[in-house]
């Protein structure tokens, strides 16, 4: 297993794990000294960062504190989840450095709490309905869809799958996933809550997914593995991939945020750099999360 750096206690409110961890007051760039040749090593980042937030952008902004505190072994960048709405409050309260969210301040605080943020777009993720194996669905028409989690449509068999009900498997209202996945799956549409299997860690939703007979969710691509045991949906034919995400054709997609309170600055400033920058865009591709600077005019005019 690699080294993790691990948090010695969550943020408070967050019941996500805590995992890697770069934050805030006491950072500082140190350069080393030049060898005798004139060369000069390059620039490291220390001090430390706290982030909490979106559980769709947990396992990239984990993926990258890890690499950016191995170039940077003097930085600790702590990362928890807890859902964004959790991660806007606790950056608007100064209780962490860097707010994560898949969806714009506004949309969970009032207006004076999300002034005082400044938005990093620091990637794109798209969000896939998925359901239960056993199902017999591998598309869906949007209208079908909104049928299903406004709960008009009640068992598979009324979209060609298998007799079964429909168990959805829902997150919060405080999700920024499910205020995505409402917008732009759902035509605004409000989705039916299922308190007995509602919850806003992508991990749970899958295993709770993939052991529940005619269960249906949606998760960010990054979870959606080979042996996840879930089934992704495309959506009027369209299948959900960063190919047609990036080219326009698949629409439920939206903009990771990482919020700071005021500019960024020293450490906060370096990994947010880091993260949303050319040097790390493979490995976030790789993740299943999409670089902003790949989208298409198109893309981006379905989002404005």
């Amino acid at each position: 297993m690699k080294n993790f750096k691990f948090a010695s206690a969550l943020l408070a409110g967050v019941t996500a794990m805590s995992l890697v961890a770069c934050g805030g007051n006491e950072d500082a760039a140190n350069t080393a000294d030049a060898s005798s040749t004139g060369d000069t090593a390059a620039e490291t980042v220390s001090g430390s960062v706290t982030a909490s937030g979106s559980s769709a952008l947990l396992p990239l902004a984990q993926d990258a504190a890890e690499q950016f505190m191995a170039k940077n072994p003097d930085c600790i960048v702590t990362v928890n989840g807890g859902g964004s709405g959790t991660g806007l409050q606790q950056v608007s309260e100064g209780s962490v450095d860097i707010g994560n969210s898949d969806v714009y301040a506004e949309e969970k605080l009032d207006a004076a709490a999300a002034a005082e943020l400044v938005d990093h777009e620091v990637a794109v993720i798209t969000v896939a309905p998925v359901i239960n194996p056993n199902v017999g669905v591998t598309d869906l028409s949007k209208e079908d869809l909104i049928g299903i989690f406004t709960g008009e449509i009640t068992n598979w068999s009324e979209v060609g799958g298998e007799d079964m009900d429909v168990i959805l498997v829902t997150r919060p209202s405080s999700s920024g996933t499910r205020a995505l996945f409402s917008q732009y799956a759902l035509d605004g549409a409000e989705e039916a809550s299922n308190a007995a299997l509602e919850s806003d860690d992508s991990g749970t939703l899958t295993q709770t997914i993939a052991t529940t007979d005619g269960a249906i969710g949606y998760l960010a691509l990054s979870y959606i593995t080979d042996d996840a045991g879930v089934t992704p949906v495309s959506i009027d034919g369209v299948e959900p991939n960063l190919e047609n995400t990036y080219n326009g054709t698949y629409t439920v997609w939206g903009y990771e945020h990482m919020y700071t309170k005021g500019e960024a600055e020293g450490a906060v400033k370096a990994f947010i750099d880091y993260i949303s920058g050319d040097e790390y865009a493979e490995s976030m591709e790789g993740m299943g999360y999409g670089a902003v600077s790949k989208l298409s005019e198109e893309a981006v005019a379905s989002h404005e």
